[in-house]
């Protein structure tokens, strides 16, 4: 519980900091658990390994962004997930997952603004859980265009 109110409390400091960024300097990062269990491609490998067959959420974000030209990157864990956001040609994060590996990934990317989406929760964790793809899609908005539509987390 306090962890989601981090969370909430870091959507909101973001927000009150108005990033913008161009779609080529903005990442997406998602979880590995948000791929559907029995799925046999290896999307952490490659993202484009993704053969977005529409049984999980992965294929709905990467068509939002081939339209919207902003970097997808599914993580593995952690380490993975701190070095990608770390990178030097990222200067902006949305990030999916659950809130407590949010907001340790807050804190490893700091002073980098982060708009984190939390996972709708599923009765296995870590194996195939879900996400609201527009909740994703406001917080690029966000970052790219300004645009608020009063989501904080």
């Amino acid at each position: 519980m306090i962890s989601r109110l981090l969370v909430a409390l870091n959507n909101r400091l973001t927000r009150w900091r108005r990033p913008r960024v161009a779609p080529a300097n903005l990442l997406v990062l998602l979880p590995r658990c948000l791929q559907e269990p029995s799925c046999e491609r290896n999307v952490g490998a490659d993202v484009a390994n993704c053969r977005r067959c529409g049984r999980c959420r992965c294929g709905d974000i990467l068509d939002l962004a081939d339209a919207v030209g902003f970097q997808v990157q599914i993580a593995t864990g952690g380490k993975q997930a701190v070095a990608a956001a770390r990178r030097q040609e990222v200067r902006a994060i949305v990030s999916v997952a659950c809130a407590t590996e949010l907001i340790m990934g807050i804190v490893m990317v700091f002073p980098k603004p982060v708009l984190a989406v939390l996972l709708n929760p599923t009765e296995t964790p870590c194996r195939g859980t879900g996400v609201d793809v527009e909740r994703v899609r406001e917080a690029t908005r966000f970052i790219l265009e300004g645009e608020d539509h009063g989501n904080q987390a």
